[in-house]
Formats: C-alpha cells, structure tokens, sequence
C-alpha cells in the first residue's frame, strides 16, 4: 500500500514539474530583435587632395567620391574629379589639367558584428580622363659636330642655355586605365566613415602630345615608362540610408 502512494506521489511530481516548465517557457517570450544596417547612398570627397594642392604649389584638385550598397557585400563605387599638375624634369616643364572619372565595384569583405557597418574591401575600377597637356618650357638637344677618331666617329653633345619658354599644347587628349584598389572604411560617428587604402593602375591607352611623351593624366597620377602607377586616397563619406535591411 506504501508503496503505492508512493509511486503516485513521484509521478505526480515528475507531471507537475513538466506541465510547470512548459508553462514557463510559453510565458518566456523568444528574443525577436534583428539587427539591421543601412543602405543607400555614400558621398563624400577625398581629403588627401586639397592637402597635397597646400603642401605642393604645383598642383590642384579636387576629387568626390561615392559608392551604393546592392548587398550584403557588394558596393558599386565610383569617384569623379579635377586635376592639374606640373612636372618639372631637369630639361623640361610641363602641366596636365583636366576631369577624369572611375566606376567599379568594392567588395566588402569584413564581417561585422551586430549592426557595425565597416569596411575592408577590395575594387575594380575602370578610369577615364580627357585633359589639355602644355610643354611649358624645354632645352633642346644640339648636336655641335662630330669628332674622328680612329676607326670611330663620336657625336658631341650639349643643353645650351638658352631655354625656350614659349608653351605648346594639346587639347582634348584622353587616356583611359584599369586599377585595383584596397582599403578600408571605419563608422567613427553615426553614417558618418573615414576611409583609407592605395591602388595600383596600368594604362590601357593614353594620347601623347606631339614630341613629347604625357608624363601625368589627371585620375591616374603618374605615368611611368611601364605604363603603371600608383595611387592613395583618404576620404571623408556620408551614408544617406534609403532602407534598413
């Protein structure tokens, strides 16, 4: 008989114990809050511009910058600008000015967490720029005789020092280039990002001046006698969010 109650009594606390945790878990309400970030339009403009045109009086520019988020990873990006700048070689001086533009793709490739919203990407960029190009200044190359030797002739030459300074130049030249850019892009406040990285280009095509190789396109910078460069770039941006995903 003891036994009896007994065995009722446990498995109507086991009963208990199980409608009770079940009843609780009911009243628990599950955790329903989602995280979600911004996307939309990102402008801002490259800093590092208008510092090199105060620090280096033989150049100007202005660049803006600006990129849409299609996914979670991807960005179509862009950037579009103004330059003008003068390279001064031992025996010449000349100047590019002109507006180029670049349109790509980054691709984020950062994991955030929670509802950060940072950047380590890398891009593709296309770039195209029309610009004038000037010799401002050059000293020719004269050739003033020719010297026998035995069994050789030598050809001296000299840089006179009469310089001539009167400017030729070019208009509605082109060059168009592929580069590969890396970098970053941190929220410091509220859609608010500070960006930073480098990029490296090779020019698929770039018109000369007549005589005279372009040593500078705007967009590109540089141009070397491998027909690549280099590029860095910091800039300030504004998220201007349409929908939160």
């Amino acid at each position: 008989m003891y036994k009896f109650f007994i065995s009722c009594f446990l498995i109507s606390l086991v009963s208990f114990n199980v409608f009770s945790q079940k009843k609780i878990n009911e009243e628990i309400p599950k955790d329903s809050i989602t995280y979600k970030t911004g996307y939309g339009l990102r402008i801002g403009a490259d800093i590092s511009r208008p510092v090199l045109s105060f620090f280096d009086k033989s150049y100007s520019g202005l660049e803006l910058v600006g990129d849409y988020r299609i996914t979670k990873n991807w960005y179509i990006a862009t950037e579009l600008g103004y330059e003008k700048e003068t390279t001064y070689e031992d025996f010449t001086t000349s100047t590019s000015q002109g507006s180029f533009i670049r349109i790509g793709a980054n691709y984020n490739a950062y994991k955030n967490w929670l509802d950060m919203n940072n950047e380590i990407f890398i891009g593709g960029r296309y770039g195209f720029a029309l610009f004038d190009h000037s010799l401002d200044s050059y000293t020719p190359n004269t050739t003033v005789g020719t010297t026998s030797l035995p069994g050789t002739d030598v050809t001296t030459a000299y840089f006179p020092s009469n310089t001539i300074t009167t400017p030729r130049k070019e208009t509605e030249l082109m060059a168009h280039w592929a580069e590969i850019q890396i970098g970053m892009k941190v929220e410091t406040l509220k859609n608010l990002f500070v960006g930073a990285g480098f990029s490296y280009k090779i020019i698929l095509s770039i018109d000369d001046q007549t005589g005279f190789k372009t040593l500078y396109s705007p967009g590109f910078n540089r141009v070397f006698e491998s027909n690549t460069g280099f590029g860095f770039f910091y800039t300030i941006s504004y998220l201007i969010p349409f929908v939160n995903k």
